[in-house]
């Protein structure tokens, strides 16, 4: 059973590399760099695991205020679970205090779903984190849609948003990264009612 005083472990899903920085399937790592922006931390790189971490504290100061490793793995997405096993172990974070931060096909662009547990609906990096911890830990899914006509889901998700899509991205990312927090002081049903759409 998890304690208020225990870490969370902030996931953002991507792949590593500057040719994947701006793909849809990169969106995790877009929010996690604003949720580090916000705490005033910079990532570098983990001592037990392939990865980047910051360490902090989100929320208002005091005892509403969580202690949080983000986490960008850096081990390609389709080998998430890794690293994410490794952090969470070195750091003793309850299955249910990580929070996975990825790319939803099966939700429209810019929607947000947040949820505890489930399938990995064919998302590579969910499917690593589950078979290498079980389902039992948060998703905020950020929606990007389907791929346009006879697109491949694989082609799709590793092209960069469109140019309108990127006139939103930015408020989209800052939402989605209120949703985290929110998710964090003020627990899943009530992030749930504010940011489930």
């Amino acid at each position: 059973m998890s304690e208020a005083t225990d870490p969370w472990l902030i996931v953002g899903l991507g792949n590593p590399g500057p040719e994947y920085a701006a793909n849809r399937h990169n969106v995790g790592f877009m929010v996690a760099d604003l949720l580090a922006s916000r705490i005033g931390g910079k990532f570098k790189r983990a001592q037990k695991a392939q990865a980047q971490v910051v360490e902090g504290r989100i929320g208002p100061p005091g005892p509403g205020s969580r202690r949080v490793v983000l986490v960008k793995p850096m081990s390609y997405m389709n080998l998430s679970g890794g690293p994410v096993t490794a952090l969470r172990d070195f750091y003793k974070v309850p299955t249910d205090h990580v929070v996975a931060v990825h790319d939803e096909l099966d939700i429209d662009y810019g929607m947000l779903r947040l949820k505890l547990g489930g399938g990995d609906n064919g998302h590579n990096g969910l499917k690593s984190m589950t078979k290498a911890m079980g389902p039992d830990y948060h998703r905020v899914r950020f929606g990007i849609g389907r791929p346009p006509g006879r697109m491949q889901v694989a082609d799709f998700v590793l092209k960069d948003f469109g140019s309108a899509e990127r006139k939103e991205l930015a408020y989209l990312v800052d939402r989605a990264a209120d949703s985290v927090e929110c998710l964090l002081a003020e627990g899943l049903e009530r992030a749930q009612s504010a940011y489930n759409s």
